[in-house]
């Protein structure tokens, strides 16, 4: 293996944060966007596609891992690298977002979770142990705690409940994780729903517990955009600033260049690749959405100026017809446009932090997006 985990902070600008993550297989520049491999896999891209598109890290799914094929399987077979050939680095979540979103099959206490696999109903436990476990045999190179990840809106107490349970088992998780070798990470996550008091007093909590990173979890789960920016607004510079932080889940280019603006270091989410799939282009001009009709004589590509080969090769009229036949090559190549455009963006913040130009590149950036995807003329 390489080098061991560490983070360091290249250049502030405003709250702003260039930076550089280094793992055991490799570095990550800062700010970041991991594609997301549910399954080991990105949906529908090769991983040297997905190399090509610049990114450093992508994100593996501890749940359905651990169902199909098993993280015994997967360490038998040489770990989730070497499983699926992705020789960079790996995020691996802990299951806790499944805990949210399975409320219907599962049963919560305080040792752990108990669940219904959603494949053949059989039953499984999820503890902080088991789960730091599972992650460990899949050899990730940054490892999340067990959380409890309520959707929003829901009470105080129900809130500061779960935000107590996931500080204990981020407790656990850290005590089960002292035997980990290899040079790899922990991060904790920060919760406590939309109120502000509680997510400082979590915040201040993991800090106190020690962690390699630190994430902001339990956010784009149905609250607005202006509350979510307000809680990371409010909850980033409780976190070491010595240490990377993560907003997990998020989110639309709109939502990670304000994250950015608010100090944030790590970011994921579906949204490239299930909007390629339904048709929708991410570019500097905006969301373009190719089953509309008016893309169907447009012999322009995506973006001529796309330092990524696909937007600039295919016209739109081509990427309308795949999508409108529901053919396999168009999502192929719209989820590899939509990755390849996150990608473009992070690099984008990472110049303009460094040269202490990002006011004015957040600005023009808004400022395409407004301006919209134009007609022929």
């Amino acid at each position: 293996m390489a080098d061991s985990f560490s983070f360091k902070l290249i250049a502030i600008d405003g709250t702003a944060r260039r930076g550089e993550v280094v793992t055991p297989h490799g570095k990550v520049q800062t700010p970041a966007f991991m594609p997301v491999g549910t399954q080991a896999t990105v949906k529908g891209l090769h991983p040297e596609a997905v190399a090509a598109t610049g990114a450093e890290i992508v994100l593996g799914n501890t749940y359905h891992l651990m169902l199909r094929p098993t993280a015994e399987r997967i360490a038998a077979l040489g770990g989730l690298h070497k499983f699926m050939n992705w020789p960079r680095a790996i995020l691996t979540d802990s299951g806790g977002f499944q805990v949210m979103s399975l409320s219907q099959l599962r049963k919560l206490t305080e040792q752990g979770v108990t669940f219904k696999s959603h494949l053949d109903g059989a039953m499984f436990e999820l503890s902080p142990e088991r789960s730091i476990e599972i992650q460990t045999l899949l050899g990730a190179d940054i490892t999340m705690q067990l959380d409890e990840c309520l959707k929003l809106p829901a009470s105080r107490d129900e809130i500061e409940r779960a935000m107590q349970l996931s500080l204990r088992w981020g407790e656990r998780s850290k005590r089960a994780f002292e035997g980990v070798r290899g040079g790899r990470a922990l991060f904790g996550i920060v919760q406590g729903g939309d109120d502000v008091a509680l997510r400082q007093q979590s915040a201040r909590a993991l800090v106190n517990t020690g962690f390699d990173g630190y994430a902001i979890g339990g956010l784009a789960v149905g609250e607005p955009q202006d509350v979510m920016l307000r809680i990371v607004e409010e909850t980033a510079p409780v976190l070491p600033a010595e240490a990377p932080r993560y907003l997990m889940g998020v989110g639309t280019p709109h939502d990670m260049l304000e994250a950015v603006a608010r100090g944030v270091d790590m970011f994921d989410c579906v949204m490239p690749t299930r909007n390629g799939r339904h048709g929708t282009a991410f570019t500097r001009f905006g969301s373009i959405n190719l089953s509309n009709a008016r893309h169907a004589n447009d012999p322009r590509p995506l973006d001529e100026a796309s330092p990524h080969p696909t937007a600039r090769t295919y016209s739109r009229a081509y990427l309308h017809h795949l999508t409108k036949a529901n053919e396999i090559l168009g999502q192929v190549l719209l989820s590899t446009v939509n990755i390849a455009y996150y990608q473009t963006l992070m690099a984008g913040m990472r110049e303009a932090i460094a040269m202490g130009e990002f006011a004015n590149f957040r600005l023009a950036t808004t400022a395409g997006w407004e301006q919209g995807d134009l007609p022929a003329l």
